[in-house]
């Protein structure tokens, strides 16, 4: 049985992105932040994604050398996605710059997941092996939330409140109690906090 793990870059005042998804305060260039999210990236089996997300990291990674490559690259992908396989890159070989990268083909045979998001994660959870590593996208990442998926809660908070963005958590039906398990401070001032359900 595997356990789902969100991981987040969020603001102080919670917000995973701006407005218009603007995401480059997530980029500190903290070294010991960099190598703490690496390392949290290769302790999964799988890595899973919404649509949106997904087809922007299938332009990406594949002939990219950023520090992340190898695991972005080389662990098995699932993408949620009502499109089917229509979905899935064509020819990665055809990127428009760089040469592909080892695992790069992962992108083009990643699991197409168009049923129930219920039924989908509890398939994916019922298989053995490490962690499931879900990237967002806020909407994929509300609707994880919100039909209560998520075991652990793996949030990269940075020392910066946009007053205005997309949230997370915005969804819940009730309040949701969570256990803090680690934190962890990093030079350039974010925080990784680590949360199980209570």
């Amino acid at each position: 049985m595997r356990e789902l793990i969100l991981a987040m870059a969020m603001t102080l005042d919670g917000f995973v992105s701006g407005p218009e998804g603007e995401t480059e305060w997530i980029f500190t260039g903290d070294e010991e932040a960099i190598a703490w999210k690496v390392e949290n990236a290769w302790n999964a089996s799988l890595h899973i994604m919404g649509s949106r997300t997904f087809e922007g990291m299938a332009r990406f990674w594949p002939t990219s050398t950023n520090v992340f490559a190898p695991a972005m690259n080389q662990i098995p992908k699932a993408v949620f996605s009502k499109r089917g396989a229509a979905i899935l890159p064509k020819a990665i070989d055809a990127a428009p710059s760089g040469e592909p990268q080892p695992g790069a083909d992962s992108w083009s045979t990643a699991y197409v997941a168009s049923d129930d998001l219920g039924e989908e994660i509890a398939r994916l959870k019922a298989e053995d092996g490490k962690p499931i590593i879900a990237h967002g996208g806020a909407t994929f990442a509300r609707s994880l939330i919100a039909h209560d998926l998520v075991d652990q809660y793996m949030l990269m908070v940075y020392p910066l409140a946009l007053g205005r963005g997309q949230p997370i958590f915005s969804d819940l039906a009730q309040p949701r109690r969570l256990q803090l398990v680690s934190t962890r401070v990093f030079p350039k001032g974010a925080i990784a906090q680590v949360y199980r359900r209570a």
